[in-house]
């Protein structure tokens, strides 16, 4: 489907398709992507293969206010299976949706998932990071709304051949896209220790990581590593018999590290996500599932660098351009519930974080919220301080990170 231009609107003259409507979608991650709420914003439903989205019905809250709009776009960064998009598209009949994923299978499976929504779908093979090229190509200049759902999607999971499971044989793969880039192979028949040790302890955060890796490096000097499950035994039995009864498989932790090296999946989120800040209209928002500490730790900070001045605090007044550009929209990670995760057991080490795009220079105590100004509480903005008898500069002490919202 090919756009073609449309009249130039708020978006100062970005790309309108044919049929009306797009929604940008990006690669999905863990166990979602399956199930789309039934009658609009619910409870999500399970499909086939027994797997709903994480956190539906607080994605579909925390967007709402951002595609409540005229002529909405809304990009999902992992679209995956589709769950996700497929209920945005439901809630919101106008929505525009771009997707994105690295997999060319899960782009295969959302297309035929969203084919009752086609006329204002638009699907790209592409990594999240490459976003600006996206909306370029699209004549793009803001969107509405984004949701990034990080991690490895249950297709991945579930599909022996594609090498991502330690509890199933299988060629080690671990590429979310296997038409490009090195493979879990490569990286344990070629590094170094150091090398090995160095990934196994910054992506796995692993503690036995220098055994592990001298037991890989010993082990390929027989043979070529090229099996999962051969794999996943020699770091069982490279890791102390006692550390190997608590915490799940030995081999969990060496499986994430190799999984984030082959496919760069930190890096890429790194660049993606002030790429994705910077794309959002005011009163658009971003909402981000993460699956380990590693992923959170990067969004965390992300959006808490935009929710604080830039200005030097020892500024009594703000200058123009330097007040946060991003209101938090949750109190630090949300979490699913319990009656989710025995629902959904891949969702327990799901996290949410959301925020919203404000104008940095709105007036101190109101702040765009989707589409319109409202205003925030009332809160003490300057605290004068005396230190001796001479009066000094009142110093501004709440302008440094914006109120945040518990809710949508």
């Amino acid at each position: 489907m090919c756009p073609t231009p449309g009249p130039k609107g708020r978006f100062g003259g970005r790309t309108h398709w044919k049929a009306r409507g797009i929604f940008v979608v990006g690669k999905r991650q863990a166990s979602h992507g399956s199930g789309a709420p039934a009658g609009g914003r619910g409870a999500p439903r399970a499909m086939g293969n027994g797997h709903v989205p994480v956190l539906l019905s607080r994605c579909l809250d925390l967007l709402a206010p951002a595609l409540d709009r005229t002529d909405p776009v809304h990009v999902d960064a992992t679209v995956g299976l589709g769950g996700h998009a497929e209920a945005v598209l439901a809630a919101h009949p106008t929505v525009r949706l771009i997707g994105l994923d690295r997999d060319p299978e899960a782009l295969r499976r959302s297309r035929e998932r969203l084919a009752p929504y086609a006329d204002r779908v638009r699907l790209e093979h592409a990594v999240y990071d490459e976003l600006p090229d996206v909306l370029a190509r699209l004549q793009l200049n803001t969107v509405d709304s984004v949701l990034f759902d990080l991690g490895v999607s249950s297709m991945q999971l579930d599909e022996p051949r594609r090498g991502f499971s330690y509890a199933r044989d299988a060629p080690l793969d671990m590429r979310m896209d296997p038409t490009r880039g090195i493979t879990a192979a490569d990286v344990v028949n070629t590094y170094s220790a150091a090398e090995l040790t160095r990934i196994l302890r910054r992506y796995g955060e692993e503690r036995f990581a220098p055994r592990i890796a001298a037991a890989i490096v010993r082990e390929r000097q027989r043979e070529p590593l090229t099996s999962s499950a051969r794999l996943a035994e020699l770091v069982r039995a490279a890791v102390p018999a006692p550390a190997r009864r608590t915490g799940g498989h030995p081999a969990k932790r060496t499986f994430q590290a190799l999984r984030i090296e082959v496919n760069g999946e930190l890096s890429a989120l790194e660049a993606a996500l002030p790429a994705a800040i910077g794309a959002l209209s005011l009163g658009g928002r971003i909402v981000v599932l993460s699956y380990h500490s590693l992923e959170d730790r990067i969004v965390k900070q992300a959006f808490a660098a935009r929710a604080r001045s830039t200005a030097p605090v020892e500024l009594p007044v703000l200058p123009p351009g330097t007040g946060p550009t991003l209101r938090l929209l949750t109190k630090g990670a949300e979490v699913p519930s319990q009656d989710e995760i025995e629902a959904n057991p891949r969702a327990a080490s799901a996290k949410l974080r959301a925020a919203e795009r404000i104008d940095p220079d709105a007036p101190r105590g109101r702040a765009i919220r989707g589409g319109r100004t409202v205003t925030r509480p009332a809160t003490p903005d300057i605290t004068a301080t005396q230190t001796t008898s001479d009066t000094r500069r009142p110093r501004l002490h709440s302008r440094d990170t914006q109120a945040f919202e518990g809710g949508p």
